[in-house]
């Protein structure tokens, strides 16, 4: 097996070193849904829901998110985000959230918009949770990961 980069010889976890590599413009996009009942969607729509607008405060969650990254996950190196993008789209059966994270740095932006994906989503959870008791998130995943010299 390929040694691991966040693994020291003693098994231990580690940040890796990332001192010696080149800064590079860095972007990523994560994806991701819920599934919600069409009442739920409804209401949402109509900004019905009790605790306000669910997309508004969903996205503002979401950018939120991805600037707290490396406060949630241990071994994230902080970054300094040039632009996060959170668009959350009703469809027929759910809401779809995106993310797009931007940065020039040594490191990628992966985590950062994974993370803004999944607090979207949780957020949008969160705010419908009352009237919609078979949500479900699913789908979260990275669909795109660039990185360019500058």
């Amino acid at each position: 097996m390929k040694n691991l980069s966040h693994v020291k010889k003693d098994g231990k976890a580690t940040m890796v070193d990332v001192g010696a590599k080149a800064p590079q413009r860095r972007v990523a996009v994560a994806t991701g849904r819920i599934e919600l009942a069409r009442a739920t969607l409804e209401r949402i729509r109509q900004n019905l829901m009790k605790k306000g607008d669910v997309l508004g405060v969903a996205r503002l969650a979401g950018i939120q998110a991805a600037k707290s990254t490396p406060h949630l996950i241990p071994l994230c190196h902080p970054l300094l985000l040039d632009h996060i993008d959170v668009d959350l789209q009703p469809t027929s059966d759910g809401v779809t959230a995106t993310a797009r994270c931007a940065c020039v740095g040594r490191t990628g932006v992966e985590m950062e918009a994974l993370t803004a994906v999944s607090l979207a989503l949780l957020t949008v959870y969160d705010m419908c949770k009352a009237v919609d008791k078979k949500m479900r998130i699913t789908d979260i995943r990275l669909v795109k990961k660039v990185k360019q010299d500058v």
